[in-house]
């Protein structure tokens, strides 16, 4: 069973910054696709970036141009960057593996996931 943590969350204004960590058990950064998902309370999870197993990676449109996303297989850990925050942005955070290798953004190809770390911006 593969174990995620999320760090890296808390509170910024608007037009802030903040970079996510999620760190894994095993190799499971380099042999697998990773992705950030977020989710509000009374709302779906949604798909936020991934990367593939061929290190391509896909964002959701609502962040693209404002977050990166990047892994170090050296360190089983994935980032995502997330620059000029919006009220929006708001949500808890979490990473999550897939086995397909694909860099899907749909949240039903994932199967390990990790307790979330909460991104609050105001």
């Amino acid at each position: 069973h593969v174990q995620l943590v999320e760090s890296g969350g808390g509170s910024v204004q608007a037009g802030g910054s903040l970079r996510l960590s999620c760190t894994a058990s095993g190799s499971i950064v380099g042999a697998n696709s990773v992705a950030w998902f977020r989710q509000v309370p009374g709302k779906a999870r949604e798909g936020v970036a991934a990367i593939a197993i061929d290190g391509k990676s896909k964002y959701a449109d609502s962040v693209k141009d404002r977050f990166t996303i990047s892994k170090d297989n050296a360190k089983n850990t994935l980032y995502l960057k997330m620059t000029s925050l919006k009220p929006e942005d708001t949500a808890m955070y979490y990473c999550a593996t897939e086995p397909y290798g694909l860099g899907s953004l749909d949240k039903f190809d994932y199967f390990d996931w990790g307790q979330g770390t909460q991104v609050t911006v105001s």
